[in-house]
Formats: C-alpha cells, structure tokens, sequence
C-alpha cells in the first residue's frame, strides 16, 4: 500500500491534518477550526510543507539518547521518534459526536510500534489524543517518555516572540485557580538570531515546562495552559489523577507544545515484555479563532462530552454539608438534628455528614480507616443508623464523608491487609502524615472497600459521599512494577476503576472529589466523581476570587462552592457567601441553627433563586466581564451565558478600593442597545445595573458585597456576531 501524503480527520468544526511522508516521521501538521486553517491549506492534497515539524509522539526508551538539539529534560527531540515511519491507518466512529483516528508508526531499529489515537467531537474546535506502544520485538524495552500528542506549530507569525501571551494558573490550598498571563519572553522563548544562520538548528533549546508530581495532582498549578495572540486561541489540559506536565518551546519559526502524563523525572519507567503495550494519559488542545473566553467556552463543552453523565447534572441538587465554618469535623446526634430544620426549610436535597462521625474524639487523623459509626456521637441502639433516616424522613438524602485511599497507621486495618496492599518503598510501607496509602491494584484493598460503601449504601441508606484525600505521596510505590512512577499510575487508574464500579452499582450515588479542597480537580478524576469541592478557602471575601475562576479548570455544574452563612457575620457577608456559591454547585454550610429569621432569610432567598436558574447553568459557558480575576482586585466579575445566547448570569464583588461603580463588559451583547438588568441577589439591597452599549453598569454600596444580576435582550434576536463568535453552545 502506498503511504498517503496527508490524512485528515475533520468534522464541521475542526480539520485535524496529518503529514506521512516516506522518508521522514508523521507529523501533525495543522489543527485548524474549518474555516480557518493556520498554515494555509486543507485537505488531502495539500503539498508538504518546506518547514520542518516535529513528530506527532515523542518516545524515550532507556539506552536511546537525543539527536542533539533538544535536550533529554525536554518533551521531544529523542532519536526514536525521528525514526518513526507510516505504518497504517484507520478511521472510525467513537459515538453519536466523535470520530478518532489511529495512525501506527513503527521503529525499526528498536521493533516497537506506536499508534496515536486522535478524537474529535462534532461541534468542537478541540482534538483528544493518547498514544499506545507496542514492544513487537523479542526482548524488553523500558519506556521513559511517552507524549499523548505534539502539536509542532501552535503559532508561526513572523514574530511570534511578540505576539504571544502565554496564561497558566497557579492553584494551592486555600487558594485555587488563580490565573497569570506573561508574555513568552517573559518565560525565557524569545528571537535570538538562531533562526537567521545559514545553516541552523530549528530551534534554540528552550523551552517552558508545567509538572506536578505525586497524588496531588494539582498541588502548585491546574495541568492547563492558554496560548493567546490577535484574535486566536490555543488552549490545552492532561487528564490524569497523579504526575503529569507539559513543554512550550521555540520551533522553527514558531511555537511548539507537547502534553504528557508521567515521564522520567516522575521516576516513571515502563518495563515492556514483547507483546506487552501501554497507552498514555489523556490529553486534549483545543484552536479558536477568538479570545480566551472562547477557548474556556470549548473547553467546558468538551469536559462535559468526555465525562461519565450523572442525573445530578439535570437535576442540579442543593447540598448541606455540615464541615465548614460550621461542626469543623465533631458532628453528634444533637448537633446534626439541630442544623436538620433550617437545612430542610432552605430547600437543601443532601445533608452530608462530613468528617468525625466515624471516631470518638477529636484524635481522629491516625486512627481512619474502619470507618464504622461511633456509638458515643450517635447514642443508642442503631443510633447514627436512625439517624440518617430522619434526615431522610425531612427529604434530605443524606450523605457522608470518607477518605477511601488512607489508614491510619494506628488503625487495626493497618495489620488486617497484606503489606503489599499498601503503598512502599524497597520494602517499607510509606508513611504520610501518619497515614498508610493503600494500592487499589491490589484485590484485597478492592473487597474490602466494596463492602464498606455497600454497607453505608444499603444498610444505613448513604446516597452521597464525600471522597476527600489529604495526604501527598509523591515517592509512589515500587511493588510489582517496574519503577515508583508505573506504580503510582497503575494506582491513579485503579482507583477511578473502582470508582466507576460503584457507580455503576448505585447509578443514583453522588461521589464529590475533595483532595485538602481542590488538590486533585483534574478531568481524570472530574470524567468520573459528579462533583469537584473547589477549595477549604473559609474566607468569603478571599473565596470570591476562587469562585469566579473555578469554571476555568471545572464545568458550572460540577464545581461545589461552600457557601456559609453566620451569626456573627453581617448581612452583607452573608449574601456574598451565596453569591460566591451560585453560578455553580451550592455547597450550604455555617451554623444556621444559630441564626435569627431575619438572616435566614438571606440564605433562603438565595437559595430560591438558585432554583429558578440552576437548570440553565449545566448548558452555560463562563465569560469573565473584568478579566480573570487576581486574588487581591477590589472588583471581581463572573458570568454564565445561556446556550441560546440570549441571557446571561452576572455575579459581581466589590472587596475594597474606593469605587463605587464599574463597567462590566459582555462582548456577546456588546452590539445591543436594548438590555433588560433585574438585580435577582439579593433583591432587596442596595445596588443598581443599568445596561448602555459599553456593557453593564453596576453601582453597590462603599462596602464589601456582592450582587447577581440577570442581563436578556429584550427582543428575540441576538446579534449575529456575538451567537456565532462567542463560545460553543
């Protein structure tokens, strides 16, 4: 069979084109929105470019070095991929929306094959890949590196060392998601006359590199980076629960960016029997032509393509969870049934009962891992079992909190399972925190597990949990593979197996991801739990710039933001507490017990609305009407945009400075002159929107406060332009 010269995977959104020559390694030659092909060309015949391009996967085997001009800490250059050549093809339908395509490259001088998986979705300028290797020769192999896709020319203007803004975001406890955006000289990619030289290598050796290693896969930045120049957009994520990273480099003329799960540095080595083959994480890029909000609007419509679907995403529950600024971890009957009355008037679905019910005292940490009701919090015979049938009897599912992956080093399930049922290190069990992390490769971690969520499912009537994780194994496990890096993996992807599972025995359980709040909010994770906890941030004023960049890294309706209202606190912190929780999940918590009528009223009011406009929000995209916000603005802004184009949801902070007025720009609605502004939280408190044709217009009172307005056309028609440029509905 003759090699074709390009294959192309297109739909009417994106055009995916791929470059097999004969004498030279496949490659990915443009990722273009239809329409709008970057390099000039579409289509199957178009001629092969006179620029070089980088090989579409990069692979590091041991014993194999680099061909000089990228360096072994990089994400491309090895001397294997370069070897690759077109092996074969095929094209196929994933489901109703996707098509992918599988290309096999084949090394000869090592025997290995590599095949790179590439899904894209009708409707969605965004491209999904993996990459599997095969060892087809006769003795092993140790993979080091294995990228799930390179795209060789995410930019090439002529000076795209100007041009260029790259935007990541850093993301710690208490402090999630928060955004920077630096030119790409800034990061060390800049012209340096390489380039210019008769004779030059096609680029310069630098390079940029996002990682994270260990469990919290999301411990110091999101797995997510934002290329941004005039009026084009790349943006891309790895999708995996442990160690991933990713590289932006010069290349030729241009920008190039490589997407991987664990590699070498993650101390990541793969051993391959012949025959035996492994498939890398996920990743995905997306290319728009348009800002970063378009970009963000792709990217929440591709995250709620690739997850498992939950009916909480229709019916969009309000849930009560009794932990922050409220029992902080020391529940008892009392305490739980005197909450149960105002949760129940809120409107509330879930009580989820978070940490302590499990243990005696307050001396918990070391001592998990049982996880059995204590009979002195919950008194009498079946006294937490009945319970929770009141709560249910007041309509109010309940739910519990778990941490499923640890025990507690004084635990006596610390001695009941086998030591390689555990986590370790050349032969020594890894303690952290005073915590074991058991291994969900092993069966015996499976069993007992299963039977624990079984019983709080089905004997004590459980229909949510919370699945929180906090501690950070970064060492992984070296028992029964070939490195501590193949061991954390095979964990990572064991345990959202068995998540799967339970899901698939209980399709109506909620399971929320909570890692120390969002230490692990990745789509390896999020393409399974219903729910993401989005931070342990306690502060509203600080939390309000968590909550407006959460929809960045989680789809409206899976992020859950704690809202919790206090005594002691003011109105005015008490209505920006809701706020911060409603354009997403509401995560209802604070001592409503020990609240006047008067401020329950403000929480009720807010969850009222909540229902009048929670089913919109699982088709909304983000738009940000002051930019991304930056954790110290006095003035910070969030919007959601209907589907139809034709409402938006807009909450609004004003945290400090002097102003008391702002202008809040929706570039959808930007050529309407005709707006309607209701204020719908709270109603009845100061604050005044009006809408002109430079955007919304908001004053509030010289305090610290928020307020959710609705913005509609007040004619049928939206304007073209903003309906077919602004998003992905």
């Amino acid at each position: 069979m003759d090699t074709p010269k390009t294959i192309t995977l297109q739909n009417h959104t994106i055009a995916v084109v791929i470059c097999t020559p004969d004498d030279s390694y496949p490659y990915l030659r443009s990722l273009d929105p239809v329409g709008h092909t970057q390099n000039g060309s579409e289509g199957d015949n178009i001629p092969l470019p006179k620029t070089k391009f980088l090989p579409l996967v990069n692979v590091r085997l041991t014993g194999e070095g680099n061909n000089g001009w990228k360096g072994q800490k990089s994400l491309v250059g090895s001397y294997i991929s370069e070897r690759f050549r077109y092996k074969s093809h095929k094209t196929y339908i994933t489901s109703d929306d996707s098509e992918t395509l599988d290309l096999e490259m084949r090394d000869e001088k090592t025997g290995i094959t590599v095949t790179s998986h590439l899904t894209i979705f009708e409707g969605l300028p965004m491209l999904r890949a993996t990459a599997t290797v095969l060892n087809d020769s006769d003795r092993n192999v140790v993979l080091t590196q294995l990228t799930s896709v390179v795209v060789s020319q995410v930019n090439s203007t002529p000076r795209w060392w100007e041009d260029c803004q790259l935007s990541t975001a850093t993301s710690t406890w208490f402090r999630e998601a928060q955004w920077q955006q630096r030119t790409l000289p800034d990061i060390g990619l800049d012209s340096i006359g390489i380039h210019e030289l008769p004779e030059h290598h096609p680029c310069s050796q630098a390079y940029y590199s996002l990682s994270n290693t260990g469990t919290f896969s999301t411990q110091g930045h999101l797995p997510m980076g934002l290329l941004t120049s005039k009026n084009d957009a790349w943006i891309w994520q790895v999708e995996n629960n442990g160690s991933w990273r990713w590289d932006l480099g010069d290349f030729e003329n241009g920008v190039y960016v490589a997407v991987s799960g664990p590699e070498a540095s993650h101390d990541w080595r793969q051993r391959l029997a012949p025959g035996e083959s492994f498939t890398s994480c996920p990743a995905a890029v997306g290319h728009v032509r348009g800002d970063q909000e378009t970009a963000f609007a792709a990217l929440t419509q591709y995250r709620r393509r690739i997850r498992r679907h939950h009916k909480d995403f229709d019916d969009m529950p309000t849930i009560f969870n009794d932990y922050m600024n409220c029992l902080m971890g020391d529940p008892t009957t009392e305490k739980i049934l005197s909450l149960a009355d105002p949760v129940a008037k809120s409107g509330a679905q879930y009580f989820v009962i978070d940490c302590g019910w499990y243990a005696d005292d307050m001396g918990w940490w070391y001592d998990v891992g049982d996880w059995q009701p204590s009979k002195k919090r919950f008194p009498g015979v079946d006294g937490f079992k009945n319970l929770l049938r009141k709560l249910a009897d007041m309509g109010l599912k309940p739910g519990l909190w778990i941490e499923p992956e640890v025990v507690g080093y004084k635990s006596a399930v610390a001695h009941e399972l086998p030591n390689e049922a555990f986590f370790q290190r050349d032969g020594e069990r890894v303690l952290e925190r005073g915590r074991y992390q058991l291994d969900y490769r092993h069966p015996a971690v499976i069993e007992r597990m299963d039977k624990i969520i079984d019983q709080l499912v089905l004997g004590y009537g459980a229909r949510y949990f919370k699945f929180d994780y906090n501690i950070e194994v970064s060492q992984g496990t070296d028992v029964n593979c070939s490195s501590a890096g193949v061991g954390l993996l095979g964990h990572n992807r064991a345990y959202l197996k068995w998540v799967s599972g339970l899901l698939d025995r209980h399709p109506g359980l909620v399971i929320e991801n909570c890692s120390s709040g969002a230490q692990r909010m990745d789509y390896a994770m999020l393409s399974v739990h219903t729910l993401q906890s989005t931070s342990d941030q306690q502060d509203p004023v600080r939390y309000a710039a968590i909550a407006a960049a959460i929809p960045t890294a989680v789809t409206p309706e899976q992020g859950a933001t704690w809202a919790y209202p206090q005594g002691d606190w003011s109105d005015e912190i008490n209505a920006m507490t809701v706020v911060n929780s409603l354009l997403g999940r509401i995560h209802l918590s604070g001592r409503l017990d020990q609240m006047s009528e008067k401020q329950l009223e403000i929480v009720y009011e807010g969850m009222r609305v909540y229902q009048d406009i929670r089913h919109d929000l699982p088709e909304c995209t983000p738009f940000w009407p002051l930019g991304l916000p930056k954790w110290h603005d006095d003035w910070v802004s969030l919007g959601m945009m209907t589907a139809d184009r034709k409402k938006a949801y807009v909450s609004v902070w004003r945290r400090g400075g002097d102003e008391v007025s702002c202008n809040l720009s929706i570039r959808a609605f930007e050529d309407l002159s005709q707006m309607e502004v209701k204020l719908l939280y709270p109603a009845a408190f100061e604050g005044q929107g009006s809408w002109s044709q430079s955007g919304l217009q908001v004053t509030l009172p010289k305090t610290q406060c928020a307020r959710l307005f609705q913005v509609a056309a007040k004619t049928s028609v939206v304007n073209e332009k903003g309906a077919t440029s602004r998003g992905y509905p």
